[in-house]
């Protein structure tokens, strides 16, 4: 097996400075070079003999190296065969409910929101299963059960979630579920009361909307379902941009 290193790399891979821990020495050597695109994605690194060599350690350090460098994602090891750099990975989406703290937050997540489910309606339209779509129904019937009381926040969730399930992409799912209960604005606050607004006139406007998306999603017509999320996302938002500005003008 060649163990030969380029003269490119080793310079990047050597250490510059003395490390209490041997093993932190190796792999902030490995990571500059990864960072840095002297070692490339699909690249082997050397040898377990060649960094021994390079850096003076013994092979459990090289060991311990390698195994902190694929806990943090940036090589595989393949036995029998070497380990090789990964492609950089993205950043995972975490929005934790404790940042969303004012309505100008709210409002941000439901312009996020008009962006991804619109399309997440379109695909449940053309993807959606018969037991999908009887699901909708029954989580549907439970919201305008509940229209004159609270606690129907949870069924709402779940009728979005259960569309973006239809789309067949689990990453719409992934970042609804990441969003949870932030994804309706009444979780956070009483946009409703804000706006002065009769709070079951407010939830019948909510539920005929919820409807339009339902029906449109079970006759299969991607455009018209496209068409009632944004239109139910944009009343969201402007109902909630009017009690900001309720609000701002102290009513």
């Amino acid at each position: 097996m060649n163990q030969t290193v380029s003269a490119a790399a080793a310079p990047v891979l050597m250490p510059k400075k003395k490390h209490r821990n041997l093993a932190q020495g190796v792999v902030e050597g490995f990571t500059t070079s990864i960072q840095a695109g002297t070692l490339k994605p699909g690249e082997k690194l050397p040898t377990e003999s060649v960094i021994m060599e390079m850096h003076g350690v013994s092979r459990t350090v090289v060991r311990e190296a390698i195994s902190h460098l694929q806990a943090a994602g940036l090589v595989q090891t393949r036995h029998g065969i070497g380990t090789f750099v990964l492609e950089p990975q993205p950043a995972n989406l975490r929005i934790s409910s404790d940042t969303i703290r004012t309505i100008g937050d709210v409002l941000a997540i439901l312009e996020l929101r008009i962006s991804l489910e619109t399309e997440a309606a379109w695909l449940a339209a053309t993807r959606r299963s018969d037991e999908q779509a009887r699901e909708m129904g029954a989580v549907l019937k439970r919201i305008q059960d509940s229209q004159t009381r609270p606690g129907s926040v949870e069924s709402d969730v779940a009728f979005h979630l259960l569309i973006a399930q239809a789309t067949g992409n689990r990453y719409f799912v992934d970042i609804l579920s990441d969003l949870g209960n932030t994804i309706i604005p009444r979780a956070r606050v009483d946009s409703a009361q804000l706006a002065h607004d009769d709070p079951i006139a407010y939830q019948e406007r909510v539920n005929r909307e919820h409807d339009d998306i339902y029906h449109a999603i079970l006759r299969k017509d991607a455009e018209a379902a496209r068409a009632a999320m944004r239109t139910h996302l944009s009343n969201s938002r402007e109902r909630l941009r009017r009690a900001q500005e309720g609000i701002a003008a102290g009513g």
